[in-house]
């Protein structure tokens, strides 16, 4: 009988909420898994043979051949391993990154080797203008456009390095750690002792003497090690993996010789700066794993994998940023060791898959955030009311309650997109199914909410019932696109929330088209199931697909399970996530007669999930500590491409204290993914039952990321097109200032120059702002000014609890809408406010992007996009609004060139009429006397104060221009003399 018979729901929810919390026998360390200890432990041997250790690893010169100018390839020996050949091809790309790939050739199998078809948008461009220049020890290429970087592959033993000025930036393999586990036959058992008998050995006795034979010398033994270690098959809890390839792991190190420090490989909980993970006293003593997986109630301090993985790591230091992408996606373990502060060594140990490394050699961080997005894509422009904030708990528990949730909302006042209804919506949780007892009229409760403006997102989980009955399993299984045990036959079942489940192979393309059919909101021609008893007003959040299995190994799926094309799920799991909300995410873009951008939520992700959605930081904790990780790990993976990203405001578990809750608010609102959700058993904290004078404190942090949401929207913008995270790192900001090298609890928002420094910790009501330059930084609010420094200066900025550390960079335009509505829909027409932040040099800068938010038109140039300027001449203050997209027709939107633009399209004559209706002008150091627009004086105000130009820290003189009477979409120039 199947357990899910035998299993209520009640005792699922006990079952997951007792023994899926966190506990670290749930999840493997190094230690415990085979093909990390091994790898490990070559790592101990060479450290132990010093000088001595020589990588076993070369090439032969005989067969190196350069093919198309860029490409080098050779074949590569293992000295101990001579009847096996590998292959390396090294590429250098247009835009100089460098594509090392080690494959074994002629094994008795094929390595998994389709990572990158999965990560990348496309294959990259070969550079035309490479010339290699090869000697006897080695071969090497030079570019760029001082011809500053070399490329240099020495034969003996095999090293890649990258040199930029002459000066080591990668060195691949420098410490010969290099090893590709080749394939081998399963060996048979050794036979038992041979025993001899002769009368020269004969005993006094008379009894026969046994002699052994002596075993033959292990050559091998310093580089493998003296035993086999979990080559065929092994065993952790109570599973067993089979490993029926057998060993087939990849290990290498990849070293920074003169960057002291890297960022990157989420996702961790831990700080944006990757502590050491070796040596005497390290921070951790596990290397950083990336597995998938679902860990319930994660530490807030750990190398412990989380719900996604890139294998992306950024390495920094004043003179120059570099990176590596290693497209592998099975699971890895990362070692990164700190030798002195200006170098970094990183060991990376994966379980099976070839060796497909990319070297992206910067020299500044948004070059490496150009060509990474070159290679896997930016972030796709988001529907604009995705950017609103959005209510969600494990569970809304039915159509009325929805109603009565958003009922609250607008009695209060409060503003709120998109409300979610968790798992609790579907029957049995058969997804696309609902509930009909407590959900009856599905599509009206939808278009209930919709009439006010708002969406909602509905859960799709990838674990599909085994029940007749239900249309999406009974399909999945005659299309036979499921995912097969380790037998290759049949369908895996194992366990979820709907008790005995299967899971589809999106690996499989026969499963694409059908996965998207289920989507439309229509009856099919053919007659075939699909969800009808929705609208194009749900969007979908795909949750558990690491993907989660309460009774399987480390609570997934078995590594021997057997995937599209024969793969084992081992070569395929960190991926596996991506291609199930890719696939959600296009069947929500073509249900429509009008295609419209789709809002897909991911809790697992791989290189490239950044083209489908957003992703939130899973399971978290109600506690300061997690609040504090979560910001941390919201700038790990924009450094990983990824940011549209959140974490649960409140923490998922737990029922957090009023304060706590209010701090949560104000971080959530700075974050590109503001959504707060709850579990099952915690009480409501929707935001209209706290108590004041919270509530009203909440609501005035709601109500200002709504009045945001135009510069949100158009940082959002400039992501798609240059890949630089919307959230940006202090190092990201300054990359030449060491000070900020490892600060991850400030950050800035795109480049508007807002730097936000949120308070998560208990009874703090003050915030220290590190400022790394000499320029004035004014606070949103009250237009206090803070000086900064060359070398640096922190500054001291109140935090009551109503307050959120907030300060303006001199040099920045920021524009807002300032009178925030229930639903962001409702918003299209209101007038804007701009911030003038004037610099040292009394300049500054923004711009402002705008659309119809929710379709593509603007990719055929249905957008307004304004660059707005302030500059200083005599004594003359010029604010002026031009054109972008006519005055930058080599730039692009959404990665669309604006080439064929039209600056009077639909969409701007849409616009019409919606004015600027008030222009903050920060840092005037003199009371003006005239502002005039068009010749014409207008009506202002001057608020005296200390200054930007000021030696001191103080309230900054303030212009405030009324009604400039100017409009959003036109020309126009405003003269303070």
């Amino acid at each position: 009988m199947r357990l899910g018979s035998l299993v209520s729901v009640t005792s699922l929810l006990l079952l997951t909420s007792t023994t899926l919390a966190f506990k670290a026998h749930d999840f493997k360390t190094c230690s415990q898994s085979g093909f990390c200890r091994r790898g490990r432990a070559l790592s101990a041997r060479a450290k132990d043979a010093g000088a001595a250790w020589n990588s076993p690893y070369t090439v032969d010169a005989s067969s190196v051949s350069i093919q198309e100018g860029a490409v080098f390839k050779a074949g590569v020996k293992n000295s101990l391993y001579p009847e096996v050949n590998f292959g390396l091809e090294v590429r250098i790309q247009d835009d100089g990154v460098i594509r090392a790939r080690i494959d074994e050739v002629g094994g008795l199998r094929k390595r998994y080797d389709e990572a990158a078809s999965w990560a990348l948008i496309s294959e990259p461009r070969i550079s035309q203008d490479i010339k290699w220049s090869a000697g006897r020890d080695a071969i090497r290429a030079t570019y760029g456009p001082k011809k500053e970087i070399e490329v240099v592959i020495s034969y003996q033993p095999l090293k890649i390095t990258l040199y930029r000025g002459g000066v080591e930036q990668v060195v691949v393999n420098g410490q010969g750690l290099l090893h590709m586990e080749h394939f081998r036959n399963k060996p048979e058992p050794p036979p038992a002792a041979t025993e001899t008998s002769s009368e020269q050995s004969q005993p006094t006795d008379g009894e026969p003497q046994v002699v052994l034979e002596a075993a033959p010398v292990n050559h091998r033994a310093w580089f493998e090690g003296e035993t086999e270690d979990a080559l065929w098959e092994e065993t952790f809890g109570t599973w067993t993996d089979t490993k029926p390839k057998g060993p087939e792991s990849l290990s290498v190190d990849i070293n920074f010789p003169n960057h002291g420090t890297v960022y990157g490989i989420p996702q961790h909980a831990t700080r944006l700066a990757l502590p050491t993970t070796t040596g005497d006293s390290p921070h951790f003593t596990d290397p950083y794993r990336l597995y998938n997986a679902d860990v319930f109630e994660y530490l807030a301090s750990s190398p412990v994998s989380l719900y996604g993985s890139i294998p992306l790591l950024h390495a920094h230091s004043a003179d120059s940023t570099v990176a590596v992408f290693h497209v592998v996606g099975s699971e890895t373990w990362i070692d990164v060791s700190h030798r002195s502060e200006k170098s970094t060594e990183t060991h990376w140990i994966s379980e099976s898959g070839i060796l497909d490394l990319f070297i992206l050699p910067g020299p500044t961080p948004e070059a490496v955030f150009r060509q990474y997005a070159s290679l896997t894509g930016t972030p796709v422009l988001p529907a604009q009311w995705s950017l609103g904030y959005h209510q969600c708990r494990w569970n809304y528990v039915s159509s009325e309650d929805v109603r009565s949730v958003q009922k609250r909302f607008d009695e209060e006042n409060i503003p709120v997109d998109v409300l979610w209804l968790d798992i609790e919506y579907s029957e049995d949780h058969k997804y696309f199914m609902w509930n009909e007892k407590t959900f009856p009229d599905p599509v009206e409760m939808v278009n209930d909410v919709a009439a006010n403006g708002r969406k909602m997102v509905v859960i799709v989980d990838p674990h599909l019932k085994r029940v007749q009955n239900y249309p999406a399993f009974k399909q999945a299984s005659d299309l036979k696109v499921l995912v097969k045990p380790k037998s290759g036959e049949g369908e895996y079942e194992g366990w979820c929330w709907p008790g005995s489940s299967s899971w589809v192979d999106f690996f499989n393309p026969a499963s694409w088209d059908w996965w998207k059919s289920l989507f439309k909101t229509t009856p099919q021609v053919d007659g075939s199931w699909s969800w009808t008893q929705s609208t194009e007003d749900v969007h979908i959040w795909n949750d558990m697909n690491e993907p989660s299995v309460f009774n399987g190994p480390e609570i997934t799926m078995p590594k021997d399970n057997v995937h599209y094309g024969g793969w084992e799920h081992r070569d395929v799991h960190n991926i596996n996530g991506m291609l199930y909300s890719n696939l959600t995410w296009q069947a929500v873009a073509a249900r429509g007669d009008v295609p419209k951008r789709p809002f897909v939520l991911t809790r697992a992700f791989f290189a490239g999930s950044q083209r489908f959605g957003a992703m939130w930081t899973g399971d978290n904790l109600g506690t300061w500590e997690h609040m504090a990780v979560g910001i941390k790990m919201v700038l790990s993976n924009g450094v990983g491409g990824l940011s549209f990203a959140g974490s649960d405001v409140g923490g998922f578990f737990g029922n957090p204290e009023p304060e706590m809750l209010v701090r949560w608010y104000q971080v959530g609102a700075f974050a590109p993914f503001f959504r707060a959700h709850a579990h099952i058993d915690t009480k409501r904290r929707e935001p209209y039952l706290l108590d004041e004078p919270y509530k009203s404190i909440v609501y005035s942090v709601l109500r200002l990321r709504y009045t945001m949401l135009p510069m949100w929207y158009t940082a959002f913008r400039e992501t798609t097109v240059t890949g630089v995270p919307v959230l940006r790192p202090q190092y990201v900001m300054f990359p030449k200032d060491k000070n900020g090298f490892d600060i991850d609890d400030q950050y800035y928002i795109g480049q508007f120059g807002l730097l936000v420094k949120p308070v998560t910790e208990k009874n703090k009501r003050d915030a220290s702002v590190y400022l790394a330059e000499d320029q004035v930084y004014y606070d949103y609010f009250n237009h206090f000014a803070y000086r900064g420094a060359a070398g640096g200066r922190n500054v001291n900025v109140p935090a009551g609890l109503h307050q959120v550390p907030l300060l303006i960079r001199g040099g920045s335009i920021v524009p807002t809408r300032e009178r925030p509505r229930r639903a962001s829909s409702l918003m299209k027409h209101d007038p804007f406010t701009l911030r003038v932040a004037l610099s040292n040099t009394h300049t500054a800068s923004g711009d402002l992007y705008l659309d119809d938010g929710e379709t593509w038109s603007h990719q055929s140039g249905q957008f307004v996009w304004r660059g707005f300027t302030a500059s200083k001449k005599g004594k003359v203050i010029s604010i002026s609004s031009s054109d972008l997209g006519k005055k930058r027709p080599g730039d692009a939107v959404d990665g669309v060139s604006l080439t064929s633009y039209d600056d009077r399209n639909e969409f701007a004559k849409s616009l019409e009429g919606v004015r600027v209706e008030r222009i903050i002008v920060l840092g005037v150091e003199k009371k003006p006397k005239s502002v005039k627009v068009g010749g014409k004086e207008v009506e202002w105000e001057y608020l005296e104060g200390v200054g930007a130009a000021g030696r001191v820290d103080g309230g900054a003189a303030t212009l405030v221009v009324k009604d400039p009477k100017v409009e959003i979409t036109r020309d126009w120039e405003i003269v303070i003399a």
